[in-house]
């Protein structure tokens, strides 16, 4: 594997591009390749057999682009998909769980609250890790219906997005939770709005940053950190219309390239 060859990343949809944000933070000097796999969003829904078929494709696609490391950046596809991709491909490959740990570790109320989809709170890896880390915690689970839809629309602040959210926030609020676990990588685009109805008192936490540490750490590891300083290539490619991933990587638009791909 070459030093130069981009850092592939694919989500579900767009929401994984907060975790691509949190990676070109941390490494800026790296080629990115990142697939949003709208067409096939949400993957919350759908069969681990779906999911795990879906990232094979997604991680072939990405192989086939040269990826020196795959991150793939959906809780549903890491919880049920991740250590079958690891068995199949001789890559690096990272994924995403929701934090329950530091929530676990920092709550004083002893309440937690976790915001994900079904395909991630039903999956073994999120069970087991969730077993290890709560034994002596209230956990609020909230699969967070109808979310994806919205945010892969660019609808991040209407009505119908705080309606939902205010809907899937009450238990938490009722069970006096002091952290809140997102888990799905759309959800940190909602967090503005997440902060206008939770209380102060409430933590947020995501798991991008963690990823891009981890993404670094792997990296060096490997002796694979792109070594020149030069203008790096920063290419998405969507299976669906490219208007939302455009909108929300708005801040990049000079530097990136985003495109359309039937994969």
């Amino acid at each position: 594997m070459k030093k130069n060859n981009p850092i592939g990343i694919f989500d579900s949809g767009v929401g994984g591009s907060s975790i691509w944000q949190e990676i070109h933070k941390h490494l800026p000097h790296e080629h990115t390749i990142y697939l949003a796999d709208s067409k096939n969003a949400p993957y919350g829904n759908k069969s681990a057999e779906e999911i795990t078929a879906l990232s094979i494709k997604n991680t072939q696609k990405l192989l086939d682009f040269g990826a020196k490391l795959i991150v793939v950046a959906c809780n549903t596809a890491t919880t049920n998909a991740i250590a079958i991709l690891r068995q199949n491909y001789n890559i690096p490959i990272i994924g995403i769980e929701p934090a329950i740990k530091p929530a676990a570790l920092k709550t004083i109320s002893k309440s937690i609250g976790i915001l994900a989809t079904k395909g991630t709170l039903s999956s073994t890896l999120f069970s087991a890790t969730a077993r290890e880390f709560t034994k002596d915690i209230s956990v609020v689970e909230i699969i967070g219906e109808g979310l994806v839809p919205l945010i892969e629309e660019g609808n991040l602040d209407g009505p119908e997005i705080t309606s939902l959210l205010k809907k899937h926030t009450k238990p938490m609020l009722e069970a006096n939770i002091d952290y809140l676990v997102l888990g799905c990588s759309h959800y940190p685009y909602i967090i503005p709005q997440l902060r206008k109805i939770l209380p102060e008192n409430v933590t947020i936490i995501d798991s991008g940053e963690a990823v891009a540490r981890q993404t670094r750490t792997v990296l060096q590891s490997l002796d694979l950190l792109r070594e020149e300083n030069t203008q790096p290539k920063l290419q998405f490619y969507t299976n669906s219309k490219t208007d939302t991933l455009k909108f929300l990587l708005k801040k990049y638009s000079a530097n990136i390239v985003v495109e359309y791909c039937d994969f």
